[in-house]
């Protein structure tokens, strides 16, 4: 049934009354508005939505896209060097951002109306624009589509608030768009290809296709001719009088009309395509813009400072769209075209990441034996500054490493490409969304209560067997594994159907037209356009499981010290009572510390969910189907949620993040610690985190040594290293005096953060974390 809703004018609004019409105004304007601003994109989207729906999936994408695409673009700000800065509304569509498809947040729409109440009838034409959605957004689509096997293993849809082992995640993530492309064609040059694909004969998806994307490259094209119209009637007012803005201006007018010559006309064209098409991952920045860098440089059309300035403008342009969980740009790395361009563009960025001192873009620097040494020596001393960044990723351990666990050649893993928190995809050729997370230790956890979760009585998985009668540590891997394998199983068929919904709903046209083999398929992303379509799945409290299970084997079965059942009872009384044996399970093995034992069970927890999400591609239809170690905060959320585990942890701390040691039982140094990553086997998955906390003595005041033992941890098989350089003072004095550390930025997980603002038990757990010193 179609929505009422007040009908708007039909006339083609300019650029600003776009932005006055629906309330789109930089925030210190948005206290001033009407609740009827407020919700008016949200609900014309609706109705464009509705009266579209008869139309092919990518017709209908692009009709909807042109109500919502020219109203999320805002206005220049002063001091910008470019434009596109974007405000997604309340209801939409995107690839990620907001939502996974056709979004509806319905819950802060909700609190909108209890904050600021409105006129009936405006709540009337909200309320039901809620009740419409309810049943459409792709979400909920895609919950409707989980046969009863899944339903019951992922009963909740509330994430990391949820208590369960197994739980779903709605999102199309990773999305990495081939940019040399776009700037080698300009928009002329896709909107040629797609025309020749709107007229495929005896095709009328690919026909449809082709007429969606001749309308979505418009929508950009238009972007562009606004911002250029807005810049010039700034100057011909006199509000702005400055070189910087004609030639932005300039560049802005030229775009929909040939292909970008500049620095700053490629600059600006890969931004403005960027926010567009919704995705937050940047690719190879230093090789696609190299090119025109150095052109520029060499003709004298640019100075390197005047080129800083313009990428210290994307970066603060980056750090508005505020996802400090994705935003990656990356340089360096083998694969590269011209890499003595390229590196001009390279070094630059890392300056940026210098000057530029917020937590996003997330810089990463892809690295190998023989390249420009300068790269690594520039990025260390940023970091020994007190960036996070860059992240470092080691070339000759991840791409062959990523071949085997991609099943492809090493020469088409170079190009991998880490995204959001530490994920890896196939730069512009693969999705591999992590659509679903899984708390290992909770498994162990409810495996020890034949099924039971302790922490609310109720049932929490598979019945597998009472723990009074595991003999054997072999009879309680056995019913760990089956429960591990239980839930694994359940979130690669969840994400199957999640690909198979979002392409039956959207063709995310834009990211289409930028990823391989989408135009010359003739089809969409999930509508058979991508060439290799995986899943990932984020797994968290492996080191936790991995020290817990070595813990029983030595208390239980190895040493005898307790029963199983007594080592239980100890943790589900929270240890209350039972200090004694709490000690014994924190002097066992830990991983960390480069002893055998423990090491030897990490490596165990980690080969078996690696290889059981591997083995689920094949059955559910995925290309391919792999676990990433990452950690995003999610550690602290579901340690709430996680009652005491055998390694000695108290019931509700944080879970240990990623693949480093729980905090504070690495106790052998920094080599030790270094020696014990190096053992999992990063050809079995899609990306570990590897955080490092180094002191700024040991950093700055000893370079060398620590050259030399970075040097060595990538030599014996490090994949990454995200460093974070600070004093353990730094942290206290934050958390007392907050107001004078909003400078202070830390490393979260895969992604940074400033320390002020992160909650309460997250700063306590960052501050938990081994300080190498």
């Amino acid at each position: 049934m179609l929505l009422t809703i007040t009908p708007m004018l039909d006339l083609e609004p300019s650029f600003t009354e776009l932005h006055q019409r629906h309330g789109h105004l930089p925030p210190a304007d948005r206290e001033a508005e009407s609740p009827r601003f407020l919700f008016a994109l949200e609900l014309e989207f609706t109705r464009a939505y509705q009266r579209h729906q008869h139309l092919p999936v990518a017709l209908r994408e692009a009709e909807c896209l042109k109500t919502i695409l020219p109203s999320m673009m805002q206005p220049w700000q002063k001091g910008d060097l470019l434009v596109g800065r974007t405000r997604y509304p309340l209801v939409g569509f995107s690839p990620e951002p907001g939502g996974f498809g056709f979004y509806c947040l319905e819950e802060n729409i909700t609190r909108q109306l209890e904050e600021q109440p409105v006129s009936p009838q405006i709540s009337s034409e909200v309320l039901g624009m809620l009740d419409f959605w309810r049943g459409e957004t792709t979400h909920a689509k895609t919950r409707q589509a989980y046969p009863e096997t899944v339903r019951q293993v992922l009963p909740s849809d509330e994430w990391i608030n949820s208590s369960g082992i197994a739980l779903p995640v709605y999102r199309l993530a990773g999305l990495t768009l081939d940019y040399e492309k776009l700037l080698k064609l300009g928009i002329p040059g896709l909107v040629r290809q797609a025309r020749r694909l709107s007229q495929t004969p005896g095709d009328e998806e690919a026909a449809s296709f082709g007429q969606a994307a001749l309308k979505v490259l418009e929508i950009v094209a238009n972007s562009c001719r606004s911002y250029a119209g807005e810049i010039r009637a700034k100057l011909a007012a006199g509000q702005a009088v400055d070189r910087d803005l004609e030639a932005l201006a300039d560049a802005l007018e030229v775009l929909p009309q040939r292909v970008p010559q500049t620095f700053l006309e490629a600059l600006q064209l890969f931004w403005l395509y960027a926010v567009h098409s919704g995705t937050w991952n940047y690719g190879r920045l230093d090789d696609f813009l190299g090119p025109f860098l150095a052109d520029d440089l060499e003709t004298g059309r640019i100075t390197e400072a005047h080129a800083l300035r313009l990428l210290q403008s994307l970066w603060r342009l980056i750090t508005a769209c505020d996802c400090q969980y994705n935003n990656r740009v990356f340089i360096g790395g083998r694969g590269r075209k011209n890499e003595t361009v390229a590196d001009r563009v390279a070094l630059l960025a890392i300056e940026a990441t210098r000057t530029v001192q917020t937590n996003q873009p997330q810089l990463s620097l892809r690295f190998y034996t023989g390249q420009n040494p300068l790269l690594m020596k520039k990025a260390l001393t940023c970091l020994g500054e007190g960036r996070t960044f860059p992240i470092l990723y080691n070339d000759d351990v991840n791409i062959p490493a990523y071949a085997r666990a991609l099943g492809v050649s090493e020469k088409r893993a170079t190009d991998y490409m880490p995204y959001g928190c530490g994920e890896y995809t196939l730069y512009h050729s693969s999705v591999a969304t992590p659509s679903g997370v899984i708390n290992l230790l909770k498994c162990l956890e409810v495996t020890l209560h034949n099924g039971v979760d302790p922490m609310s009585g109720r049932p929490c998985g598979l019945v597998t067997g009472d723990p009074s009668r595991f003999h054997t540590f072999d009879d309680l891997w056995k019913a760990y594994a089956r429960q591990l394998s239980h839930h694994v199983a359940a979130l690669a068929h969840q994400e199957k159907i999640e690909y198979d919904i979002a392409g039956r709903e959207a063709a995310f046209l834009l990211p289409s037209l930028l990823f391989d083999d989408c135009l010359g398929r003739g089809r969409p992303l999930l509508r058979g356009g991508a060439c290799h379509v995986g899943g990932t799945l984020e797994s968290y409290g492996n080191i936790n499981t991995s020290d817990s299970l070595a813990a029983v084997r030595k208390l239980v079965f190895k040493d005898r010290t307790c029963t199983l059942m007594e080592l239980v009872a100890a943790c589900d009384a929270n240890f209350v009572g039972h200090e004694p044996l709490r000690q014994k399970m924190i002097t066992a093995p830990k991983f960390g510390n480069d002893d055998d034992e423990a090491d030897a069970m990490a490596r165990r927890v980690h080969d078996h969910v690696c290889a059981t999400a591997t083995a689920q591609a094949k059955i559910v239809g995925l290309d391919s189907y792999l676990i990433v170690v990452i950690n995003n905060s999610a550690n602290v959320a579901f340690g709430h949620t996680t009652s005491a585990s055998p390694d000695g942890r108290t019931s509700g701390d944080a879970l240990a993040n990623a693949i480093n040691p729980s905090p504070g039982q690495d106790r052998n140094g920094v080599t030790a610690f270094l020696n014990s990553l190096v053992k999992l086997d990063p050809s079995i998955h899609a990306g570990a985190v590897q955080n490092m906390k180094f002191s700024r003595s040991l950093f700055n005041g000893e370079r060398p040594k620590l050259e030399a033992l970075l040097e060595g941890y990538f030599s014996q098989g490090g994949s990454q290293a995200m460093i974070n350089v600070l004093d353990r003072r730094d942290l206290e004095s934050a958390m007392k005096e907050p107001e004078k550390w909003g400078h202070l930025m830390v490393r979260v997980g895969g992604f940074s953060a400033r320390f002020i603002d992160l909650p309460r038990d997250v700063q306590l757990e960052i501050l938990k974390r081994t300080l190498h010193e």
